[in-house]
């Protein structure tokens, strides 16, 4: 699906660029074409300041997703979810971050957190980035305790494991 709505722009990465941000950051658009998160408006001066295009771009963005039907569909239902992610040091949370070798794999998530579950390791909150909408998708798992070595050890074993992170 993320191609299919990247080609939309395939002819202005600046386009682009703003439809990134606003898939990356759950960003909605309203009936009037303004960006929002909820309820709140996102100044289009401050997302393109953020990605460093010009104002009118974003303007031009929006519109043109009001005029999709399809894209109209996607970008008026998108909203954020928190993230503990950020937090976890606040409030002495550990991020566990997996990148795999094949995010289409089926079982992955199923997987980790059974382990997990087997170490008794209570999980806060699990975040796995579609591989759709990101280049390098992650899988993220917030816990409340840190991980003993030995599971560390099973998760990096698992053959989808490309790498893991402790945050």
């Amino acid at each position: 699906m993320f191609d299919e709505i990247m080609e939309k722009f395939e002819g202005s990465p600046s386009q682009q660029a703003v439809i990134r941000l606003l898939l990356e950051r759950g960003f909605s658009v309203n009936d009037e074409g303004r960006v929002v998160s909820g309820g709140i408006e996102i100044p289009n001066t401050g997302i393109a300041r953020e990605i460093d295009v010009d104002r009118r771009v974003v303007d031009s963005t929006t519109d043109a997703i009001l005029d999709d039907e399809e894209l109209t569909r996607i970008f008026q239902n998108i909203s954020q979810v928190p993230s503990l992610m950020d937090l976890a040091p606040v409030l002495d949370l550990t991020v566990l971050s997996i990148e795999v070798t094949d995010a289409e794999q089926e079982g992955i998530v199923a997987r980790v957190t059974g382990l997990l579950a087997e170490e008794g390791v209570s999980i806060r909150q699990t975040i796995s980035e579609d591989p759709e909408f990101t280049d390098e998708p992650r899988l993220y798992i917030v816990t409340d305790q840190e991980l003993p070595g030995s599971l560390i050890n099973e998760l990096s074993d698992l053959s989808f494991v490309r790498s893991i992170e402790l945050k």
